[in-house]
């Protein structure tokens, strides 16, 4: 697992960067357009929800969702 990000200096599309790009790296077998666009829900539903979108929030979210989605992929088909 990666370190969460902090330390960051810049608003939020710095932050919103910068986890996106941690988390790529680490999903390395998901679309980076994937975890860009749960990088973006994830903040908008702790916003939606009245909890502060940090990046240490948003990056926990955002890898929680993409661990189900990597999880729940089905198995690879053997050849025939």
């Amino acid at each position: 697992m990666t370190a969460l990000a902090t330390g960051l200096s810049g608003g939020p599309q710095a932050f919103h960067d910068q986890v996106s790009a941690d988390l790529a790296a680490e999903f390395r077998t998901v679309p980076p357009s994937t975890v860009d666009r749960c990088v973006a829900d994830a903040w908008a539903c702790a916003e939606h929800l009245g909890v502060e979108a940090t990046p240490e929030v948003v990056e926990r979210v955002a890898r929680e969702h993409l661990l189900a989605l990597v999880n729940s992929a089905p198995p690879p088909r053997s050849p025939r």
